[in-house]
């Protein structure tokens, strides 16, 4: 399994065929049982009406991307910030912040304010490489900050609460978004920049009254959620109605001629996730058959003795992964071959997605699959080297972030225990 699963990935097969081609080759070499078993585990990895929240995620947070939503909530972000040193780099950080809120997907956020944010950071005089590293990094928040479409994944396979993994989502992201915020403004006291334009109060309430149909959007779909009101998936479909409604009837700027390229972007975003998905399901139907969770659970508890090393030791093994495979793949089919270890250890699922979302997060900004350096290649035309060189000094801030989220579990567990549990 492991030379087959290797040997194709070197071959630079795509990570979905990949691991059915796996599970095909490891079914008749290994087993009596026939091929038919594997369109068979296809089909059940999809029968799951959780799944329909990925395309409806997906498709709202495009609708807002191509609308005016983002200018909106940069504006209103910008407002709370006026007149501090460095004011536009907080508005940055703040305003992907808030969008990750509404999109549920990294790049999204990176497309949609980092399209705003870097010409005007430019504009103002902002160092161009601790421009470009603030907007890709804090634009990673997209898959932190619920809704997030790898913690659906999660859940999927690790079948825990949505609900959950989402408030559990919160106080991390926070985290992350402050230290950025800190850094930032260390750096503006330290370089002495220029403070923003200051905003009056008349101006500030026009912002706010312009801007709060988007705010009101991740207040309707995750107090919907944790209300009852609505299940994720249902609440991902509200998000969309919501989000066709404020850019068509209220803001206009988009039109109905421009919905079906929108509805074919996020067809195939969302193909490729359910593919992987799909794939990923297969293979570990077929490691679950085999009884490898359990021998892992049992060599693991043999040579180590404390759950937190355990943890250590993942988290290294996924960001080592990380640089052959994107990690979205790599927690798909990880975290169930180490669900009998997180249940000897005592580790709390909800505890250990948080960190697998955060080791994503890392993923999402260090190459050769880090999707919001190549999104901020785009945008800014610069090379893969000078993205990430601007992008580095925000990784050690994740990094510590990640270090404490992994030894402090109250920080990401706090929120569902005192409400949902």
């Amino acid at each position: 399994m492991l030379i087959c699963f290797f040997g194709l990935l070197f071959l630079g097969m795509p990570i979905a065929v990949m691991m059915i081609a796996t599970a095909s080759v490891t079914l008749v070499l290994n087993t009596s049982n026939s091929l038919l078993v594997i369109p068979q585990q296809l089909f059940n990895a999809l029968d799951n009406s959780i799944l329909l929240s990925i395309p409806f995620f997906i498709l709202a947070g495009n609708i807002m991307t191509e609308g005016a939503t983002a200018s909106r909530l940069v504006a209103i972000v910008n407002s709370l910030v006026a007149g501090y040193p460095g004011g536009l780099a907080l508005t940055a950080t703040m305003s992907c912040m808030f969008f990750a809120a509404l999109s549920g997907s990294s790049p999204a956020t990176v497309v949609a304010i980092g399209s705003i944010m870097f010409p005007a950071l430019k504009k103002a005089g902002y160092d161009e490489r601790f421009s470009t590293g603030l907007v890709t990094s804090a634009g990673s928040l997209g898959i932190v900050i619920p809704p997030s479409i790898p913690m659906i994944l999660y859940c999927m396979v690790m079948n825990t609460s949505v609900a959950e993994l989402f408030m559990a989502g919160i106080v991390p992201g926070i985290l992350i978004g402050l230290s950025f915020m800190g850094y930032t403004l260390y750096l503006a006291i330290k370089g002495q920049w220029r403070a923003s334009e200051t905003v009056s109060g008349a101006e500030r309430l026009k912002i706010f009254r312009d801007g709060v149909w988007g705010l009101m959007l991740p207040v309707i779909v995750l107090g919907g959620i944790y209300s009852g009101l609505f299940t994720p998936t249902e609440a991902a479909g509200v998000s969309v109605v919501y989000a066709l409604f404020v850019e068509l009837v209220i803001y206009r700027e988009i039109t109905i001629t421009q919905i079906p390229g929108i509805c074919r972007q996020g067809a195939i975003l969302s193909g490729c996730l359910l593919f992987i998905l799909a794939g990923a399901m297969t293979m570990i139907w077929l490691l679950t058959a085999e009884r490898l969770p359990h021998q892992v659970a049992e060599i693991v508890t043999a040579n180590v003795h404390s759950g937190w090393m355990f943890l250590i030791i993942a988290n290294i093994l996924f960001l080592l992964l990380g640089t052959v495979m994107d990690n979205v793949s790599a927690m798909l089919l990880l975290s169930p071959l180490f669900m009998d270890t997180l249940s000897q250890f005592g580790i709390d699922f909800i505890h250990y997605g948080i960190i697998m979302v955060l080791v994503i997060e890392f993923g999402f900004l260090t190459p050769p699959f880090g999707l919001n350096l190549f999104v901020a290649m785009g945008l800014t035309n610069k090379s893969l080297l000078e993205v990430s060189r601007g992008v580095a000094p925000f990784l050690v801030l994740l990094l510590v972030c990640l270090i404490l989220v992994t030894f402090i579990p109250d920080i990401s567990l706090f929120l569902p225990k005192l409400f949902l549990r």
